[in-house]
């Protein structure tokens, strides 16, 4: 059984650690690569980088963040945000991203998403899709930062990502985002039961429960937050540990450097 993955979000601007609710109110937190560091260290199985300025200064600084993060950690690096071209992967890729997420770009260009993932790899391509429920039985894709409402339904949307090549899908719920009162439990599993991919839940993890109620209520292969880990409500290694009393199978990294647990 392969293990259930914990992923620390990073959202940048300028350089700087921010976090908003519900896309908005955005504010600093802090240095990006400290905090990346400390997760790390924390036994996280991978890590997230997005920026939200996404135009060229922005982007060089994430350059820049990309080179000391790599020298300091030593997981799985994804990085997202304005990603818009097949340049713009292979530039992250080179900088030292592991995965490259892919947003807005996808829904104005699917091709894009097959052309990256025949040059890089399925393996490379994450597909962010930001979501948001419409009524009772109807999930709709935005893009531009949440901005725009595309019209797509989310879970055929997430059907033709797969199509396409896309190696995972990082799937936001707007209506929980950083809220804290939990994952979006009937909009993940809707898109899991349509794909074959593994799908990151994200948005809404407020306490330890939250994630053993994401595991044990979708087959969700990974979940991503960032508020309880920047403010210090959890740490990495205690949702493992909880996650580990409740036989979701986890891995544990261990203070000598010895990791417990499946692959």
């Amino acid at each position: 059984m392969l293990a259930k993955r914990i992923i620390a979000c990073l959202d940048i601007r300028d350089g700087q650690l921010v976090k908003g609710v519900n896309f908005e109110g955005i504010r600093e937190i802090g240095d990006p690569v400290e905090y990346a560091i400390k997760y790390n260290n924390e036994g996280a199985d991978e890590i997230t980088f997005l920026d939200i300025n996404a135009d060229s200064k922005s982007r060089n600084k994430m350059y820049d963040l990309l080179y000391k993060a790599c020298k300091n950690i030593f997981v799985p690096l994804t990085v997202g945000g304005g990603v818009s071209s097949v340049d713009d992967v292979k530039e992250l890729l080179r900088a030292g991203a592991d995965k490259v997420s892919i947003g807005s770009a996808a829904v104005k260009n699917p091709k894009f998403i097959s052309d990256a993932a025949s040059i890089f790899g399925e393996q490379s391509v994450v597909i962010a899709i930001d979501a948001k429920r419409i009524s009772d039985e109807r999930y709709e894709v935005f893009i531009n930062g949440g901005r725009v409402n595309t019209g797509l339904e989310l879970v055929d949307w997430a059907k033709k990502v797969e199509k396409f090549g896309a190696g995972e899908i990082l799937l936001t719920s707007m209506d929980t985002d950083g809220t804290k009162n939990g994952f979006d439990i009937p909009m993940l599993q809707a898109v899991c039961d349509a794909v074959n991919i593994p799908v990151i839940a994200s948005g809404g993890c407020g306490n330890v429960d939250d994630f053993v109620d994401v595991f044990e209520q979708t087959s969700a292969d990974a979940a991503l937050a960032a508020s309880i880990f920047h403010y210090g409500d959890l740490t990495i290694e205690q949702v493992k540990h909880e996650l580990s009393k409740k036989n979701i199978p986890v891995r544990i990294q261990h203070k000598d450097g010895a990791v417990d647990g499946p692959i």
